[in-house]
Order: structure tokens, then sequence, then C-alpha cells
């Protein structure tokens, strides 16, 4: 067999092309998978993992200190060098030798080197001794390259060397003093993380914290950084930057503060990889985000499918929901229409279809890793009335639940349920409190199953969890 003829060739190794070159092979075709830079991609070593690992030793620390009994066993900081140590094995050193391990184990080829598209069907790899050669996809070309993170055009930034998320999340050290433009999820989460590890750190926030998130959400967020020392200037935008021959960056803002930095992270967008990939060939314009229909095919836009058909986009790059594990989600609808296209079998594409990724709708879960976590699904009070949808909002709090008594002292904490009242079903939820993610995938069920709130009252929480939040809500509801 001719080792550059496919069925299916993939453009992207990170956690979605791995999945879609997956199903892939799981439903009997072959596949091909094309990367530029390490097998596993963003999140394996500069995002989800590592982040997350940053963030772990500090609120493991934080739970201790709030139970009696376990806090006097604490005799100690954290231990940054350990921290960061963790970290490291979490981002396997930044090396992808067990990612290539798994490929070859699936049955998935692997071929280093910037991919480009030169026709409907056909990829052109060149590697990074500038050799090429020209993949051949029977029956999908699949583009999941991710995004990268966004630079605004502030006069001087560039030049100042500043961190993105990928700087931060793989720093070998705390710096002194850490100024951070935006106030969304990396923003906040690395303001969280850093702080802990000694770093003084000032968040300008333009839109204030978490601003997509309910308000309340932001809020309990923004008071315990200031807690801990974090300076949030909500409202700040930064004007101009540059660094100093000491190495020292110096931020003025449009108000005419300045702030002095060791380093500065910018987190306040992505930009979609699209730029080298050769899309002009089928008529897109490179650097831009590239629209799906339902099945995850490109289209253009009249929203005819791009490239005979044969082309698909899974993950941020078509920008439905820039989160791991939606682009995880789509990748399996991805992979899964792909076989049964092949093999002329039915397509499911109707709403909750096996073939499409309905939940990118209305249905996305999200956990937010600050001090206190965030974890949301579904829509915000705003958006659920902006969708026009006639709503009642329940509001509860989490310290009154016993559950959340038992689990640490000063417990505080707050949910609330976005109720669709035409229907009686949950169409948003939100928890800010310690340790709730965990608690999050029931809502995720109750929002994508549509179950009906007087048969949630069935759904009996376990006594003394925190878990019993839904009987309180679900009786507030009912009063």
């Amino acid at each position: 067999m001719d080792g550059t003829i496919y069925d299916v060739v993939v453009i992207g190794a990170g956690p979605v092309g791995e999945n879609v070159a997956d199903r892939v092979v799981r439903g009997g075709l072959s596949a091909a998978i094309v990367e530029r830079e390490l097998v596993g991609g963003e999140c394996s070593y500069w995002a989800c993992m590592p982040t997350k690992a940053l963030l772990r030793s500090a609120a493991a620390l934080r739970a201790v200190r709030q139970v009696p009994g376990a806090r006097e066993a604490v005799t100690g900081d954290l231990d940054v060098a350990a921290v960061l140590g963790r970290r490291d094995s979490f981002a396997s050193h930044w090396k992808d030798d067990g990612q290539v391990a798994w490929l070859d184990s699936a049955g998935i080829a692997l071929h280093r080197g910037q991919g480009r598209i030169v026709s409907a069907n056909e990829v052109e790899v060149t590697g990074d001794d500038g050799a090429r050669v020209t993949l051949t996809a029977r029956h999908a070309v699949v583009v999941a390259t991710g995004s990268s993170a966004l630079l605004p055009d502030i006069p001087g930034l560039r030049d100042a060397a500043p961190w993105t998320s990928r700087e931060a999340a793989a720093a070998s050290a705390a710096p002194r003093r850490l100024a951070i433009i935006g106030g969304g999820v990396v923003a906040s989460e690395m303001a969280t993380a850093f702080a802990a590890l000694g770093s003084s750190v000032t968040l300008l926030a333009r839109d204030g914290v978490l601003p997509q998130a309910e308000p309340f959400a932001g809020e309990r967020v923004t008071e315990s950084l200031r807690e801990s020392g974090v300076s949030v200037r909500s409202g700040a935008t930064a004007a101009s930057a540059h660094r100093d021959q000491s190495g020292t960056v110096h931020i003025t803002t449009t108000d005419g503060d300045r702030i002095e930095a060791d380093e500065v992270l910018v987190a306040i967008g992505r930009t979609p990889n699209t730029h080298d990939l050769g899309l002009d060939a089928l008529g897109l314009t490179p650097g831009t985000w590239l629209t799906v229909d339902d099945t995850l095919r490109v289209v253009g836009e009249d929203g005819t499918p791009i490239g005979d058909g044969r082309l698909y986009a899974a993950g941020d790059v078509n920008r439905r929901v820039l989160l791991t594990h939606q682009g995880k989600y789509q990748a399996r609808a991805v992979g899964d229409v792909i076989v049964a296209r092949a093999k002329d079998e039915p397509v499911e594409d109707g709403r909750w279809g096996r073939h499409v990724a309905t939940a990118d709708e209305r249905a996305v879960p999200q956990v937010i890793f600050t001090d206190p976590e965030i974890a949301s699904v579904g829509l915000t009070a705003a958006a659920a009335e902006a969708a026009g949808i006639r709503t009642r909002v329940i509001d509860y709090d989490l310290a009154a639940v016993a559950g959340a008594a038992l689990h640490a002292d000063g417990y505080q904490g707050h949910a609330r349920m976005v109720v669709d009242e035409d229907r009686k079903v949950i169409v948003g939820f939100t928890l800010a409190g310690p340790d709730v993610a965990e608690l999050l995938h029931a809502a995720t069920i109750a929002i994508v199953g549509e179950v009906p709130l007087d048969r949630l009252w069935h759904a009996v929480p376990p006594y003394p969890t925190v878990s019993e939040v839904w009987l309180r809500l679900l009786e507030t509801y009912g009063r």
C-alpha cells in the first residue's frame, strides 16, 4: 500500500485531531495525522494539563487549611520548585514520545511537518529538513489546528516580549512581579496560580473578571483575588508598554496609571491557526476562522460545502466552542460521520443525532479553576433572556447545605439554576465554591436530557453532600 494514500488526512495532532483519527480507524478506515509541533497539542503541553497542575497544589493546601485537625498538620507553605516539577511531569517534560507511541498503537500514521492543503483531497507536508511529501485522502481532510493567543496592537507590547498562555504554563520560575492584561478564564486562573506561587500580580481587567460568566461568579473571584494580594484593576486598559534595558516592563493605562512588572502576560482571546494551511487553494481566506455546517463540514459564505464536501474542521478552528472537551466531542462526531459517508451508511444529522455537535449550541460545560472554582453549563440568565426564553432564576447559598459545612469551615459558595418556564426544564446552571467542579455533570445531564423539573424532583441527592443543593434549588422553585 502506498504510504501517502489514506482514507482520511488530519492536520493537527492535538486532542481533537487525535480523536478524529482514532474514531476513523475504529470505524475501519485508514488515517494519517500531520503535526508541526508536539503530538498532543496545546492542551497537553501549554494549556489544560500544565495549568491545572500549577493550580492544584495551592488548591489542596487551601482545602487542608479549612479543616480543623488537618490544618494543624500543615507546617509550611507551597514548595514552588515541587509545584513546577509536578507541572513539568504533567507536560511530559515537553516531549511527545508517549503520545507518538499511542498513535502507533492505534494504527494512525504520523507525518511531522507543516501541512498545507493543495487540493480538495491532497495535503502537502513540509518537514523540518525541507523535504516535501503529498498525502492523498480518499474521503476527507480534517483541519484540527486549533488556535493561538491573540496579541493586541498595543504600542510597544510586541517588542516587550510578552508572555502568552504558553509562556505562563511553561514558566521555569514565578516572576517577582507579574502584570496580566485580560480578565477572562486564562487571566483569572493564572492570576490565581502565580499569586499562590509568590508573585505580586496586577490584573488589568478592562471588562472586569470573568465577564462572560454569571455576575456573582466574577464578583466572588475578584474578591478572592484581592484577598490573596492581587491588584485587580477593573476597567483598566493598557495603552502602551515597553521593556527597559534592566528587563522591567513598563505599562501605561489609558487613564495614565503606570505599572511595572518583570513579566507581562497577555490573555485577551484567541486567533485561529489557519494562516499557513493553503486555504486559498480552496477559495478560503488564510488566517480566518472556518465556518462549518451541522456535521462540521467546512462551508463557504453561501453555505455550500467546500472541497466537494470532503473538508471538515473540528475544535477551536471552527470557533463554535473554544474548549478542549467540546473539541473532542466534535471530533467524535466528525470521525463517525466521515466513516458513515465513506461506507454509504445513514447520516444522523438531526438535532442530537450521532453525527452532529448539538451540545455546542446551549449545553456547553466549563470549569474555571480559580478560588473559588466556577462551574457552569448552558446559558447564563442574561443569555437566556437575550435568546427570548421566558425564564425564572433560582439562587441558593451553597454554604447553607449541610455537606458544605462538613466539607470546610467557613465554606462560601453560590448556586444558580435558570429555568425555561414554558418547557419547565433547566437551560443554565452555575456553581461558585470550593471543589464544585465535580458537581457539574449532573447539571449537564439535566440540560442535555431536557429532564422535566417534576422528574428531577425524584432524583434524590445523598445526605450529607454538597449535591443536596439540587434539592434546595427545586424546593425553592416549587414554593
